[in-house]
């Protein structure tokens, strides 16, 4: 079956004020959209069609643009609705937690590294938490829509929380102000789901 653009697990002004409607509508309906149909195209009659996302990602040919760029916009877009909640927020807890202590010594301490990464990423990509088999968390980014899970990206491990830092995420609300909206993302961000995926990863 050819990919198709998940449902929002949430209705479009549910993460208001932090991401506007307006914002979540074009994103999801057209960017994640054009993603999702361009992807089908790009594997239509090869080798990779009937692959999970995972697979295609994980054993890419990073020369193939079209399935680089609209299977990443694909994955990665479908990551980042799902760790956002309009209950989100807050600290992470359990074993979670203890990992983020583990590998940057406190919770605030990863706060200030992701969003570092989400900020000083010069134009459009992503930050991301990583987990690593055995459990070791890293934060990196990526540029466009490159991630992780792609070989030599410069980041390794499985993404569990990943912040698009394209314009096209934001600036409807915040304009230039990316520090903002990357602050922002911190009151929606859904920890258990973080977690289910930490557990699921490590």
């Amino acid at each position: 079956m050819p990919f198709e653009l998940p449902s929002l697990p949430y209705s479009h002004d549910a993460l208001e004020p932090h991401i506007d409607a307006r914002t979540m509508e074009i994103h999801h309906g057209k960017h994640h959209n054009g993603y999702t149909t361009k992807l089908n195209a790009a594997i239509s009659g090869t080798e990779l069609e009937g692959k999970s996302i995972d697979d295609i990602l994980s054993d890419l040919d990073m020369s193939n643009g079209a399935v680089r760029n609209n299977g990443g916009g694909f994955y990665n877009h479908s990551l980042f609705w799902s760790v956002m909640s309009p209950n989100g927020g807050g600290n992470p807890s359990g074993e979670l937690a203890s990992a983020i202590d583990d590998a940057f010594g406190s919770f605030d301490a990863f706060k200030e590294k992701f969003s570092a990464a989400a900020g000083t990423r010069f134009g459009s990509g992503w930050a991301w938490l990583c987990v690593h088999q055995g459990g070791k968390l890293e934060v990196c980014s990526t540029p466009n829509q490159d991630n992780p899970l792609m070989p030599g990206v410069g980041c390794g491990g499985h993404p569990i929380l990943g912040l698009d830092v394209w314009e096209h995420a934001y600036y409807l609300n915040y304009q230039n102000r990316r520090p903002d909206y990357v602050s922002a993302f911190f009151n929606v961000i859904n920890w258990d789901k973080v977690a289910e995926l930490y557990s699921a990863n490590k």
